[in-house]
């Protein structure tokens, strides 16, 4: 059901405490975050790809599982599994981020699920073209407005009972690069990333690529389901609605150097040149460059950037440092096309969206290594 137009169901509680509540970690257990080091691969093995759990995992009988597309379309669509399988195949790889991703590193801190920069990922995806779906049940170009995409994960929020819905603009939609995935690195979708169907938006943040998807409806109006109008905003207080969140802002991370303490994850490393080697992304425009920063952001120097695998997957990047005994804080900022820079501090918001301020690791250089 859709919710009462209550702009306080925005509210978040905010912490500007170091320790995470009961309610985040509980919602960290169940999210899964990708592993920095693995930052050297061009694709992310799928169990170390990042997951976001709204409700429980629903666990769909592929044999009975139907894809309905209607609304305002000419013909409308009723399809198995295999019907979706035999249309023509489209394979890419995406990277993915989620809206929320560096949330725990906002003072104070939305309570929420504790994001700190690990939520993003690139995986290679198989599907069909959405817009050939659409093309084929005849949308209605001239009517049709959104095009809401409704899954089979169910929830309460803030009291709210609802299936997980989204929405695009039609005219997103029906670009060529909107894929209907079934395979993710070439396997069937696992439970945790939406099978037996998903959809995959390039460019936008991860609450665009609704997972479980068995609904595709085009509308003539502006989708205010819960998921859409109340949350994945952009917004300073809880009675503004603000503005939706949507494109992923150009971000830059690395794998970290050294060797890591296994209690608390600090970074030390032995004197000598360490190459750094790293990803940027950006889903307003291309990467540009990335520059690279030994001293905490008080001087930087340009990275070589490499031509991505492919337009929607990140970029490498990689630079060396000479590491000297000390304490360092590496970091890195990425500039896309569109003259879009990293923030060297987090801009905060409400429900803490889309912070792509600049990563910071501190490294303990030393001759011998101890805590």
């Amino acid at each position: 059901m859709d919710p009462t137009h209550d702009p306080r169901l925005l509210d978040r509680p905010q912490s500007a405490s170091d320790q995470f509540t009961r309610d985040e970690l509980d919602s960290a257990s169940r999210n899964h975050a990708f592993y920095l080091e693995l930052l050297a691969l061009e694709t992310t093995p799928i169990g170390a790809h990042y997951v976001v759990l709204h409700f429980d995992i629903p666990l769909v009988d592929a044999s009975t599982w139907r894809l309905e597309i209607g609304g305002l379309v000419a013909r409308p669509l009723t399809l198995t599994l295999e019907d979706v399988r035999q249309r023509p195949r489209v394979e890419a790889p995406v990277t993915l981020e989620c809206a929320g991703n560096g949330r725990a590193l906002m003072t104070p801190r939305p309570v929420t699920m504790p994001w700190f920069v690990e939520g993003v990922s690139t995986a290679r995806w198989t599907g069909v073209s959405l817009r050939d779906l659409l093309i084929e049940a005849g949308v209605d170009t001239v009517g049709g407005r959104q095009v809401v995409f409704g899954a089979r994960d169910r929830g309460i929020t803030k009291g709210i009972d609802h299936h997980y819905q989204r929405a695009l603009p039609l005219d997103q939609a029906l670009l060529p690069d909107v894929v209907l995935a079934y395979e993710m690195e070439h396997r069937p979708l696992p439970p945790q990333h939406g099978f037996p169907l998903r959809l995959v938006v390039p460019g936008w943040y991860g609450m665009a690529s609704v997972k479980w998807l068995d609904r595709v409806t085009v509308i003539d109006r502006e989708f205010e389901g819960y998921q859409q109008k109340y949350v994945y905003r952009d917004t300073q207080c809880a009675e503004d609605l603000g503005r939706p969140v949507t494109r992923m802002n150009v971000r830059s991370l690395f794998r970290p150097p050294g060797l890591p303490d296994g209690d608390s994850r600090k970074r030390y490393a032995p004197p000598g040149r360490y190459e750094i080697v790293g990803k940027a992304w950006s889903g307003v425009a291309p990467v540009t460059g990335v520059e690279f920063s030994a001293d905490g952001g008080r001087t930087w120097r340009e990275t070589q950037l490499f031509p991505p695998a492919a337009p929607h997957a990140w970029q490498t990047w990689t630079a060396t440092w000479e590491a000297t005994p000390g304490t360092h804080v590496l970091c890195s900022r990425a500039t896309d096309a569109g003259g879009n820079t990293q923030p060297l501090t987090a801009v905060w918001n409400l429900q803490g969206m889309g912070n792509n301020s600049v990563y910071r690791l501190e490294v303990t250089v030393a001759d011998r290594l101890s805590r």
